[in-house]
């Protein structure tokens, strides 16, 4: 449903505080009409077809993403990557995700962004000229593995081990919830995940970070039995799970130093979660439209506009503070992310990402889930169609309310952990 206006859905206020560049404009531009060729016209059908076959995995698409360089933004050009900023991979994400609201297209773009560069971060420059040139051009899949059956958030008590024996690392354990795991099946070279096992003892001390790759110069690796779920929402993108059963990885793609891989991950994540914020702020746009789209045709009582109603109007505008605030956490983060990795400015740290991350993190998914629900309400029966798209971006969005890359509570405990002190929330 579109209708044409003369003028625009919403009147925008002019922001002075949160400014881009030119460059970082231009760019928006490309990326933003990419969406609207590639991404815009089919993104119902690929959620449509997916929720009937998981294994419906948009490769045509994934491969145009990749050769018009959505992928690898802010890798370097030795490893194949873009030399762009990690403030232009999160403009991207957020396009991606005005486009395709269900979020599963997005999803590439957060992965196949934030992991690589976590990779570069960590990894040695040999596996990092392995892996992210197969990435950059859309031939391979890297995301994160650390989720297994017991929990997510639990990252200390993580399960799966990772034996040293010789120049190999031998794998036993499970992961589930795992984004990517058909991705990495069907692409010409394959991939796999940043994943944490258990190398040491008990507790976060004991676990190492690796470039775990599943299939390699297009070679699936035995040891590895993957199975793939039917989520209820974000189709497009596949989420599994996989069973390792004394499986082999040369020592060459330990991440980083053995028995640190907790607190490698962990800067990961904050990279990972400024891309997820945005793609719930790309979200939120396309619900704020739509539903001025919807109040700006919809009349009851006596003609009056639907927005007319103080019960619709002000949580409209509540919900719109709701998605300014969203913004400015992403982009404070994500301007920090480029002080500390992209600028190398000695006055930050990686550990000055926690508390914007957090926030970004913590507030994002909320409000885009609170945002969808709304919508469909004000949308009333018609919300509960297929025919309205409405739907597919609540169940898509809601999958980073109820936690991935990182529980709500998770983030709390964050925010308030470093801004009070550790010794002072320590359970």
């Amino acid at each position: 449903m579109v209708i044409k206006l003369s003028t625009p859905l919403i009147n925008y206020p002019k922001d002075t505080i949160l400014s881009f560049s030119k460059d970082e404009e231009m760019f928006r531009g490309v990326v933003k009409e990419f969406c609207e060729r590639y991404i815009v016209p089919v993104w119902v059908k690929i959620d449509e077809e997916a929720e009937k076959d998981p294994m419906n995995i948009p490769l045509d698409l994934y491969s145009k993403m990749a050769e018009q360089g959505l992928f690898a933004i802010p890798c370097s050009s030795k490893f194949g990557g873009q030399d762009g900023t990690y403030t232009m991979a999160t403009i991207a994400t957020e396009e991606v995700a005005y486009a395709d609201p269900a979020v599963a297209i997005a999803v590439y773009m957060l992965l196949n962004n934030g992991w690589p560069f976590a990779l570069q971060i960590f990894g040695s420059e040999e596996v990092c000229q392995e892996v992210i040139p197969e990435v950059a051009k859309g031939r391979a899949f890297f995301g994160i593995a650390t989720t297994e059956p017991h929990g997510g958030s639990d990252i200390a008590g993580i399960k799966t081990t990772a034996k040293r024996e010789g120049s190999k690392y031998i794998f036993n354990g499970e992961k589930s919830y795992i984004s990517g795991v058909g991705e990495v099946q069907k692409l010409p070279w394959g991939g796999g995940w940043f994943l944490v096992a258990r190398t040491g003892g008990a507790g976060h001390r004991g676990l190492s970070a690796f470039a775990f790759l599943a299939k390699r110069n297009g070679v699936l690796s035995g040891g590895f039995h993957p199975t793939i779920y039917h989520d209820i929402g974000r189709h497009g993108l596949t989420t599994g799970g996989f069973i390792l059963e004394n499986f082999e990885l040369d020592a060459k793609y330990l991440l980083g130093e053995e028995n640190r891989g907790f607190y490698h991950v962990m800067e990961g994540f904050n990279l990972a979660r400024i891309l997820v914020s945005a793609a719930c702020v790309g979200a939120m746009k396309w619900l704020l439209e739509r539903a001025a789209e919807w109040f700006k045709q919809r009349k009851l009582f006596e003609g009056r506009y639907i927005s007319s109603f103080q019960g619709v109007s002000f949580p409209f505008a509540e919900l719109y503070a709701k998605y300014e605030a969203a913004r400015y956490f992403v982009y404070r983060a994500a301007r920090l992310a480029d002080k500390v990795y992209v600028e190398k400015d000695p006055t930050v740290n990686p550990r000055d990402l926690n508390v914007p991350v957090a926030l970004a993190k913590m507030w994002a998914p909320l409000a885009v889930a609170d945002l969808a629900e709304e919508v469909m309400k004000w949308y009333g029966a018609f919300a509960y169609t297929k025919e309205c798209p409405v739907y597919r971006a609540w169940l898509g969005t809601f999958s980073y309310a109820i936690g991935a890359e990182g529980a709500q509570n998770i983030m709390k405990y964050i925010i308030a952990r470093d801004l009070l002190g550790s010794e002072y929330v320590r359970a």
